[in-house]
């Protein structure tokens, strides 16, 4: 019911403003109980793709533009239509790990090892966020062989491994921006650059998804709900 109705959404099928189908006509269409039908909806109104109305149901919000957990706002104008890219800077592999950005790892998870990978997020051509993702190398069969360009990792591991992200803890710093930061923002030495080190919570006992990101936000600000 979930990945039916967000894919609807995602495919411009529901646009923003539409309504959705009452809870009974979804229940009767995709002949499912209406407790499912509502768990169904609220995690959309989660994931910021509806809201809804007392009085007039579901309501389209359009697409979230989201960076894993936390979502993007413009300090300027609205992010609006403005187009998020993902591009891939270290692509997976299998490395060794003894810690993960300040987080202790459990006797398992250094003996398995990780998948390390980089990405650099771009609102309209204009580099804004540069993350480094470790996940457990643990039940992910060839995700070293996916291709990531302009995808979510949070769809990617929902649909291919059925692994959802159920809270966490991040730590924020104010940093400056050193040699490898200069080059991917393409900013002057000592520009502030935002820092939050990411431990999250997955609906599998004893996988938790590691990333370090760097966020850039002169002209954006970030909200998130754990």
């Amino acid at each position: 019911m979930y990945e039916s109705l967000r894919g609807l959404i995602t495919d411009g099928v529901y646009q923003e403003g539409d309504l959705l189908p009452s809870e009974h006509e979804l229940s009767v269409i995709h002949g499912v109980a209406r407790h499912t039908v509502r768990k169904a909806l609220d995690r959309l109104v989660a994931d910021g793709f509806i809201m809804k109305h007392q009085g007039k149901g579901s309501i389209v919000k359009g697409l979230p533009k989201g960076i894993g957990i936390l979502s993007l706002m413009s300090t300027t104008s609205a992010v609006g239509d403005n187009i998020l890219t993902t591009k891939i800077i270290g692509r997976p592999e299998v490395r060794a790990w003894k810690e993960a950005f300040t987080f202790e790892l459990s006797d398992v998870e250094k003996e398995v090892g990780c998948i390390y990978f980089e990405r650099l997020r771009s609102l309209n051509g204009k580099p804004v966020f540069y993350d480094i993702t470790m996940l457990p190398n643990l039940n992910f069969p060839r995700f070293t062989s996916l291709n990531l360009e302009n995808k979510s990792l949070f769809d990617v591991l929902r649909t291919k491994y059925q692994i959802e992200v159920t809270g966490g803890v991040q730590q924020i710093f104010a940093i400056k921006a050193d040699a490898k930061l200069q080059e991917h923002f393409r900013v002057r030495p000592g520009h502030p650059v935002l820092r939050l080190n990411r431990k999250l919570n997955t609906n599998k006992m004893g996988v938790y998804i590691y990333s370090q990101v760097f966020c850039i936000t002169d002209e954006l600000g970030l909200s998130g709900t754990f």
